[in-house]
């Protein structure tokens, strides 16, 4: 957890509706384009003392010891039908989607995806809460060079499980790439229409005990959070799931939908 009240050098406060649209789309004019093509991602959360700790790290314990444990018994007990599971990093995605605590931490390339998750928990609206805004571009700069060189070979700024297998067919091998952490983005598979309407992707530390909030703090050009007070995510829920961004579209499925429905029908009074 981040201490409450902490402030990060990039935090950028919302004043209002209108002010968070300029904000969510802060840096995403590409000169070389000439159109808004951003190179951000993003997390969403609804508690600004959140901080990006990976669902490994919050077993507690020497839990990097673990992670070789979880994911053996994952890949020997799971039954899959169609994905690839040729990749030890495929592997990781899939856990990670369906709950395994590993080291990935879940990003989106939509603004407003990362904005639903802020804001979905009304039980959490006494509590501002916080966008993290990373550019992957710029975090690439601190690649090891055999991972730049496989990045400049496919003209790619995120890596694909694929990829990244080229490179590292074995935790260990990625993890002693270079001594310095780094950070990798990774697109999952396709593997449902969660991941797809999500706009899903995940980061991957070099190193499971490396916080990325943390490393992040280094380099404050390469990132800003946003900060919404607990006033505004009434207005900011009600409009989001006016344009459609809830959670009969982004978890597909009647748990999904029972999900809003409750939340829409719910007297704002109740939280």
């Amino acid at each position: 957890m981040i201490t409450p009240g902490q402030e990060f050098k990039n935090d950028i406060y919302v004043e209002s509706w209108n002010d968070l649209q300029d904000k969510l789309f802060h840096d995403s004019w590409d000169a070389k384009l000439a159109r808004y093509r951003s190179s951000y991602v993003y997390r969403g959360l609804d508690n600004v003392a959140y901080d990006l700790n990976t669902s490994l790290m919050r077993l507690g314990g020497t839990f990097e010891d673990l992670e070789q444990h979880l994911l053996r018994n994952f890949k020997k007990y799971a039954r899959l039908d169609s994905s690839d599971t040729s990749s030890i990093w495929n592997w990781m995605a899939i856990a990670q989607h369906y709950g395994l605590p590993t080291r990935l931490l879940d990003w989106t390339y939509s603004p407003y995806v990362a904005l639903h998750f802020a804001t979905a928990d009304t039980e959490k609206y006494d509590c501002d809460s916080v966008i993290w805004c990373v550019n992957y571009v710029k975090t690439n700069a601190y690649l090891p060079i055999k991972l730049k060189y496989i990045m400049m070979e496919e003209g790619s700024n995120i890596f694909t499980a694929e990829m990244l297998n080229s490179a590292c067919q074995k935790r260990k091998d990625f993890d002693n790439l270079q001594k310095e952490p780094f950070v990798v983005f990774l697109e999952p598979p396709s593997l449902d229409q969660r991941i797809v309407n999500q706009y899903a992707l995940f980061s991957l530390m070099s190193d499971p005990k490396a916080s990325l909030n943390h490393w992040l703090q280094q380099y404050p050009g390469m990132y800003f959070r946003l900060i919404i007070p607990a006033n505004l995510k009434w207005e900011i829920r009600d409009k989001l799931d006016q344009a459609n961004i809830t959670e009969r579209v982004l978890f597909p499925g009647l748990d999904g939908l029972s999900t809003w429905l409750r939340r829409h029908y719910s007297p704002k009074n109740n939280s």
